[in-house]
């Protein structure tokens, strides 16, 4: 015995999916670039907790950051390219193509110091900042990532 079923609506999801797909780099573009300024004003509220002290060589033992380092440091983190590969979009947060500044009358890659800063070196004490800022600061972003693709996502629904 053949049963026959119709179903109506159908073709409104099917276009509403369709859409979907057609906005899902733009939507998720976006939403990596909100939670992106998050990551980086996380990072910069780290780089503001660094201490410092007058430079100087270290002979003996280890050394804290100068001021001039932190001052290269402060406001130099910066948001990468937006790489995209279909839906997936990606990018990083962070000193990798920030420049250069002079500590102590030598001209130095700001990544490079951020580095020494966050991990520590040989001569310099070891201060995590970009570390805790990844920490406290990733939770935060992954959220207002989700709200915005959940909101602009229930905004084209809508439409």
């Amino acid at each position: 015995m053949a049963i026959n079923m119709k179903v109506e609506g159908l073709l409104g999801l099917s276009e509403q999916l369709a859409q979907l797909g057609e906005d899902a780099q733009s939507v998720a573009s976006s939403a990596l670039y909100e939670g992106a300024g998050i990551m980086a004003t996380e990072i910069q509220n780290g780089a503001e907790g660094i201490k410092t002290a007058p430079f100087h060589f270290a002979v003996f033992g280890t050394r804290e950051p100068s001021p001039e380092e932190k001052e290269a440091v402060l406001g130099a983190v910066g948001i990468a390219k937006f790489e995209k590969n279909g839906a997936e979009v990606n990018t990083s947060v962070g000193y990798g193509n920030t420049g250069y500044a002079m500590v102590a009358g030598k001209r130095k890659a700001i990544a490079q110091i951020a580095n020494a800063i966050n991990s520590g070196t040989s001569f310099m004490n070891k201060q995590p900042f970009v570390r805790k800022a990844a920490t406290s600061g990733g939770k935060k972003a992954g959220e207002a990532i989700t709200k915005s693709i959940e909101d602009k996502f229930n905004a084209i629904m809508k439409n």
